[in-house]
């Protein structure tokens, strides 16, 4: 599961990080307004906690500018407690959710798996390339019908070759999603899941080709 952290205070960010790592999300931050929307205009993720009072772009017109491309993401709303009219406004702009602070962290990690179970029933936590089934939720995945054994990062990278299917994924797309668990990965250790996934996937004539230069694509042949 994929978490998008907007949030300039260095002290409450650095909580949350440690308290989503804990709970094993792969989180990316940001602490600007404007990188936060560049970032979520080409990169999809399971939910995104969003801070009201940004630089360069405030949260409001981070979330206006969300929803008018069309993107679901749930968006919790962290906002100081004399401010709560903003959030109701937000709610309005399409929020799912608000926090004042202070909060506690259990509340926000409460917050958060309720934020990630809607959306993914709202959107759909099952995915689907031909015979290959995959259930994002319960991290299950069967190639007709038989479960895969797959590591957490070999998931993570067919989870996100699935959810692009057709499309061309760029080996820096990959490596930047999968270092959200503070982990730096490697261009070797992405060529070294896709190859384990390839001979998976061989038996359900799913195919993930090399594109020189541009990145993979996943296609059901």
């Amino acid at each position: 599961m994929r978490v998008l952290v907007v949030e300039d205070d260095p002290v409450l960010a650095d909580g949350l990080l440690h308290i989503l790592h804990q709970s094993k999300y792969a989180v990316t931050h940001e602490r600007n307004g404007k990188r936060a929307d560049s970032l979520l205009a080409v990169q999809e993720f399971d939910l995104v906690i969003l801070d009201m009072g940004l630089p360069d772009m405030d949260g409001t017109e981070v979330l206006r500018r969300l929803r008018h491309r069309k993107n679901k993401v749930p968006v919790l709303i962290l906002t100081a407690r004399d401010k709560v009219q903003d959030c109701v406004q937000s709610l309005d702009m399409g929020a799912d959710d608000y926090l004042t602070k202070p909060f506690d962290l259990p509340e926000l990690e409460a917050r958060v798996r309720s934020l990630i179970r809607r959306g993914h029933s709202a959107g759909g936590a099952q995915l689907q390339v031909g015979p290959l089934s995959m259930d994002t939720v319960g991290q299950r995945v069967t190639l007709n019908g038989k479960p895969l054994e797959l590591s957490a990062r070999e998931f993570n990278v067919l989870e996100i070759l699935m959810l692009r299917v057709g499309r061309v994924v760029s080996k820096e797309q990959l490596c930047l999603q999968l270092s959200g668990l503070g982990e730096l990965v490697s261009n070797n250790a992405i060529e070294v899941y896709i190859h384990r996934l390839r001979k998976n996937l061989k038996p359900g004539g799913i195919k993930i080709r090399t594109l020189r230069s541009l990145g993979y694509l996943m296609e059901n042949s």
